[in-house]
């Protein structure tokens, strides 16, 4: 008889995939609690002391975790009963609450659908620039792209949906909103994202492709000229 891994502590559901990896799902009435959760067990496994050898990866998204592990070292149920303990001990999450603050050149060629935005949304120009720079962003996933990273939440007011027809080019460094989210195009790519400007920040590490911003860090755009813009993307 298959054995039914009950949920404990903040976690809500456990889900098996395959014979390696299980889907570790978080409580919480608001999307913000449960990310934080899903943080705070991400520290807590692959924090060096904790001598977990058997995860292989961790990959965490919005409200869930998924945990990869090495089924020739340990099963499901070792992984379960390893989980359970941890949720004994001390899982806070010990990460800085440092905001990282990213460039932007709002309205700059290329990638500019202002208009189109003010369109949607009823907003001139100018309050779309306002209301994009002073929000404070939380980055909820990474990926699509290395160093894509999805942030939420957009304001109400800004909340745009995709393009029914997407772009088959982005500019690098390209800043969107769509629907609650927003983020940047780490690199020329297809996109159905509204553009506000660009970015000239380097967001994956040309030498070992770390990506610059993390599941779990605080963001926020500063407006720079296109003078500016110019001068350091070209040092």
């Amino acid at each position: 008889m298959k054995q039914v891994m009950q949920p404990f502590g903040t976690i809500k559901r456990i889900v098996p995939v395959g014979i390696d990896a299980l889907m570790i799902y978080f409580k919480g009435e608001k999307l913000d609690e449960a990310n934080a959760y899903c943080q705070q067990w991400v520290h807590a496994l692959t924090r060096e002391k904790r001598g977990f050898s058997w995860i292989l990866e961790c990959v965490p998204a919005y409200d869930s975790l998924m945990l990869v592990f090495d089924p020739f070292t340990i099963d499901s149920h070792g992984v379960y009963m390893a989980l359970s303990t941890l949720a004994t001990q001390d899982v806070s999450l010990e990460k800085q609450q440092d905001i990282k603050v990213l460039s932007v050149w709002y309205g700059a060629e290329g990638a500019n659908d202002l208009a189109r935005v003010a369109q949607t949304t009823g907003l001139t120009e100018d309050s779309i620039v306002q209301m994009h720079g002073e929000t404070i962003y939380k980055v909820y996933a990474v990926g699509f792209a290395p160093g894509f990273a999805y942030m939420a939440d957009t304001p109400p007011r800004l909340h745009c949906p995709r393009l029914s027809t997407p772009r088959k080019r982005v500019p690098k460094g390209a800043v969107a909103i769509a629907d609650n989210q927003t983020a940047v195009y780490p690199s020329e790519s297809p996109g159905g994202w509204h553009l506000l400007g660009l970015c000239p920040d380097l967001l994956v590490d040309s030498h070992n492709h770390a990506s610059f911003l993390a599941v779990g860090d605080s963001v926020k755009f500063e407006p720079i000229s296109e003078q500016e813009f110019r001068a350091r993307n070209a040092s």
